[in-house]
């Protein structure tokens, strides 16, 4: 039996803590994706920035779902020491924070390189990421691994390239339907569940449109959203579907709603969820 908890970008609300969580709650939503707090990286959060955002969720019984960590938005090319200590350090404060799981990516090509010739950079990546899922087995961590554009796990057929290879209990798909929107993955849902369902640990919620990229609600685009509901709620998922909207403003290093528009998405979701028979577990 499925069980679909939701969880949302809370730095999509706003950069102030006190106001992700006041938001947060009046939305009835129990978890929050860790990406930024007061204009400052999770990667770069001290040990006392930690420490005050674990007594604050607790005390407002706010969990963490995943951590929102920037880990794999790197160039291909760069030394990969860095990135490795930014991966222990997620874990950790994942660890501090109560989650394995550990959102990231799989690399940027050469600027100079137009992404019909991204399947030369597969298996550099290939051995980059292992050495990520290492490091996540040996620390119990879970990492989750995200479809993105201008990254090297951008279509579908390259993110199966990527999860045939490294998939294990530590080291699972993370799905985004905009972002295959964005790179021109039409009816993803119907063509890419076959290969990439079997892998599936998280889910992004958003959408965008086919025409012109835009980001839009769920249900409102091309991103087959309520399709892939469905084949969830029949494969069993038990996780989150976690709200990141992106509708005031998209970038490279994230996006923004503000409360008004993330309270839109939200209601978009369980509307769409009400419209399927889909139930949202509460805890």
């Amino acid at each position: 039996m499925s069980k679909f908890i939701l969880s949302a970008f809370a730095d999509e609300i706003s950069p102030d803590l006190a106001e992700q969580v006041r938001v947060l709650k009046d939305l009835n939503i129990g978890y929050m994706d860790l990406r930024s707090v007061d204009g400052v990286n999770v990667k770069d959060l001290t040990d006392r920035d930690m420490t005050r955002i674990r007594e604050t969720l607790h005390l407002n019984g706010i969990q963490v779902a995943c951590i929102g960590s920037p880990v794999g938005k790197s160039p291909i090319e760069a030394s990969l020491d860095e990135a490795l200590a930014d991966l222990d350090r997620v874990i950790e404060i994942g660890r501090v924070l109560d989650t394995r799981n550990i959102r990231m990516f799989s690399f940027y090509p050469p600027e100079t390189s137009p992404a019909a010739g991204y399947d030369r950079y597969v298996d550099p990546a290939l051995r980059r990421l292992e050495r990520f899922a290492n490091l996540a087995q040996q620390e119990d961590a879970v990492l989750l691994l995200e479809n993105e554009k201008e990254i090297v796990g951008d279509t579908v057929a390259r993110c199966y390239c990527l999860m045939c290879s490294l998939a294990s209990d530590h080291f699972r798909f993370l799905w985004d339907p905009a972002n295959f929107i964005q790179v021109g993955e039409g009816r993803v849902t119907d063509d890419a569940w076959d290969l990439l369902g079997k892998y599936m640990g998280f889910v992004h919620v958003k959408d965008a449109l086919l025409g012109d990229a835009s980001v839009v609600a769920a249900g409102e685009g091309d991103g087959q959203v309520g399709a892939l509901l469905q084949r969830l709620d029949a494969a069993g998922y038990e996780g989150f579907l976690s709200l990141e909207p992106h509708l005031e403003r998209a970038g490279r290093d994230g996006g923004f709603s503000g409360p008004e528009k993330m309270s839109y998405a939200v209601g978009a979701l369980r509307d769409l969820m009400g419209s399927l028979g889909i139930k949202e577990h509460q805890e």
